[in-house]
């Protein structure tokens, strides 16, 4: 079963990149390793993409304009590693839907657990996830993202993110098809969250890598019964 396994729950987490992306980053192959015999692929084709992977790396390693950055381009890199290899064997779709499937499942239920069982400490789940997501902004994504903030006060917490870092590595390597399998992983804490329960709702409505302008984080508190109605 799922536990905390990040810490969220205890009010002061703080981002770990080098540990989070390291699991990230095994997880990854570990998933695809398995897609590969669901695939009838050959086993080996993963340490192909690792070497690929390793290779990547260097190749950007101009991209890097900070330690989170660093950390970044490793996880960016590992997708777009393995999605060259699968591409020419399994077509487009079913290449990008697996390696969104490697990049989000694996951690999928203990960020999900983690972020709900932190809502149900917290006296104000609001104030704690608003937290967590400044914490990320300057820990875990840094001068790679460029931040914009139109409020930011007791009831709404409105970021929209003008740069993506994910998005601008895959673009220098001609992936951009690949931008939404990152977005997706976004969507195991988003699910975590009960408007009625927790008192606030979360919106993103759009992505860069969806083809928005930028992408809105927003949070917003709500009052009783005013919950989205769907």
């Amino acid at each position: 079963m799922p536990t905390d396994r990040f810490g969220l729950s205890g009010g002061d987490y703080v981002p770990d990149p080098e540990r989070e992306t390291a699991a990230l980053v095994e997880g990854f192959f570990e998933h695809i390793t398995a897609a590969l015999r669901a695939h009838a692929l050959p086993e080996g084709l993963v340490a192909v993409m690792r070497t690929r992977h390793e290779r990547l790396q260097a190749a950007n390693a101009h991209l890097i304009v900070d330690e989170p950055a660093r950390h970044n381009l490793r996880i960016t890199l590992a997708v777009a590693a393995a999605y060259e290899s699968l591409l020419p064997r399994l077509g487009r779709d079913a290449a990008i839907d697996t390696v969104r499937a490697a990049l989000v499942e694996p951690l999928g239920d203990a960020v999900h657990v983690g972020t709900r069982a932190m809502l149900d400490a917290a006296p104000d789940p609001f104030a704690a996830l608003v937290a967590v997501s400044k914490s990320r902004e300057e820990h875990a994504f840094g001068k790679g993202f460029t931040f914009r903030r139109p409020a930011d006060d007791d009831r709404r917490y409105l970021l929209n993110i003008h740069r993506c870092f994910y998005h601008d590595v895959l673009v220098a390597n001609s992936v951009p098809e690949l931008t939404p399998a990152m977005c997706a992983f976004d969507a195991n804490w988003i699910e975590a969250i009960d408007p009625d329960r927790d008192g606030f709702r979360f919106e993103r409505v759009t992505t860069i890598g969806l083809g928005g302008t930028h992408c809105p984080f927003h949070f917003t508190r709500t009052d009783p019964g005013e919950a989205d109605p769907d």
